[in-house]
């Protein structure tokens, strides 16, 4: 009997509960997109990596100081699948940015479609795409950061990993850390599943205080592998200067 046709990633995005991953959102500054691609789709990336046509830049994460690992920027064109996944992933965050905008007090609107975003982008000298590949070996981590460059940045992204924990890596969970106005930080160390997304704020976000809206900070990295290798994808979706 041959194997069942697995969905398309059109439709694993149609199936995921949409209101409840906003309500995550709010609630706790992330929400998880479990089965975002498939183990075949995450091996073909993780091989991608080697692949030095693919990129249009190669970051040693240690002789910046941002941890211990490496990433790499794709050029155009991007690969067929990251290209859906950026689009797609745009096109269902696009209303919820817009509201966190309202809610923040910012003037900014994002368009429904990515293409139209990224002509704003790049009338403002951003027309680098910015989805990226890191790999982590073992001692391997990402410092806490936010992932900016240039004026303009749509205020959601999102990590999948590619490996599997476990069997490949152990350690190197996805940190989230959060600064509220005259309170103290609160992280979360988040592990996730091979082939799961997570969305998250990439610079700020507004959270319900005593007397109303605050604003809050957030920063994201990834805490240092125990062993083994652990690959991720990003998926930033304002471009670079």
């Amino acid at each position: 009997m041959a194997p069942t046709p697995e969905p398309a990633l059109a439709d694993r995005l149609a199936a995921l509960d949409w209101t409840a991953a906003e309500a995550a959102l709010d609630r706790q500054g992330h929400c998880r997109l479990p089965g975002l691609l498939t183990a075949t789709e995450c091996r073909g990336l993780c091989r991608q990596f080697a692949e030095a046509r693919l990129f249009r830049s190669t970051v040693d994460m240690a002789r910046h100081g941002f941890g211990e690992g490496t990433y790499k920027y794709f050029a155009e064109p991007l690969p067929a699948l990251v290209a859906l996944a950026r689009v797609l992933l745009y096109a269902r965050l696009a209303p919820i940015a817009n509201r966190m905008c309202q809610a923040l007090g910012r003037p900014e609107r994002y368009p429904d479609a990515l293409a139209a975003y990224r002509r704003v982008c790049a009338r403002h000298g951003q027309a680098k795409p910015t989805p990226l590949l890191l790999r982590y070996q073992a001692g391997g981590y990402n410092r806490l950061h936010r992932d900016l460059y240039g004026p303009l940045a749509f205020p959601l992204q999102a990590t999948v990993l590619l490996s599997e924990p476990g069997r490949e890596f152990t350690g190197g969970e996805f940190l989230l850390v959060e600064n509220r106005p005259r309170q103290q930080a609160i992280g979360q160390a988040i592990a996730l599943r091979r082939g799961e997304g997570i969305v998250f704020a990439v610079n700020e976000r507004p959270v319900a205080g005593r007397r109303g809206l605050l604003r809050a900070s957030v920063r994201h990295g990834v805490s240092p592998l125990v062993c083994g290798q652990r690959y991720a994808l990003g998926l930033i979706f304002h471009d670079a200067a």
